[in-house]
């Protein structure tokens, strides 16, 4: 039997997912949580084989999860499970430990195929990442300038261009505004803009953003 823990801040989404692994067979789901701090008490009292990750968590975040857990040198193995498409966060996530990385839209057979697949010790690729990563490879796939963001900076990024204001991401992000403020100086400075309106339109030319 694999033992799964969801960490998503959506109650909808985790019973969803319970549902869809549950269903499948072979899999139980041995707890739940809803950000960093629910996850770190849940995960001292439960073992688990597959941790399913939301990247988009209220304070840190599911890259902050998986450098703590690589930190730790847990053998935990996570499966991402994002609202971001793969050629923005995909490498990011792999890259930072993770073992899957699918996007929300994916079918409920791929996210029990790729829970099963990291379960033995295997990577599971899709499609889309599986380019991306040949890209890299052959030297195709050119760095943009918002790859040197860090995880908060590209939150920032990512919420500013959706069109949040500064206190709705703080509260989002469980910070201060004023710490988003940094963030988001930082942002312009890197990607070599000036307002929120460019940031908006850096964000769809690189297609961070529908």
């Amino acid at each position: 039997m694999i033992r799964v823990v969801l960490v998503d801040d959506h109650a909808l989404i985790r019973r969803g997912l319970r549902e869809t692994l549950t269903d499948a067979g072979g899999i139980e789901v041995v707890g739940e949580a809803a950000d960093y701090a629910e996850f770190r008490a849940l995960i001292r009292e439960v073992d688990c084989h597959v941790l399913l990750l939301d990247l988009n968590l209220p304070g840190r975040g599911g890259i902050d999860v998986l450098g703590a857990l690589a930190a730790e040198g847990s053998r935990v193995r996570v499966v991402v499970l994002s609202q971001y498409p793969e050629d923005q966060y995909g490498i990011r996530a792999l890259r930072a430990g993770a073992m899957a990385y699918l996007n929300k839209s994916a079918e409920p057979q791929q996210i029990v195929d790729a829970v099963r697949t990291v379960a033995t010790g295997r990577k599971y690729v899709t499609p889309e990442i599986a380019q991306l990563l040949l890209d890299n490879v052959t030297g195709k796939g050119a760095s943009a300038p918002h790859d040197a963001l860090s995880e908060r900076e590209m939150q920032t990024l990512m919420m500013i261009a959706a069109g949040r204001r500064l206190s709705e991401i703080a509260e989002a992000l469980a910070l201060s505004p004023k710490t988003v403020s940094v963030y988001r100086a930082r942002v312009l400075e890197k990607l070599g803009v000036s307002s929120n309106a460019e940031l908006a339109s850096y964000a769809l030319r690189h297609r961070l953003i529908d």
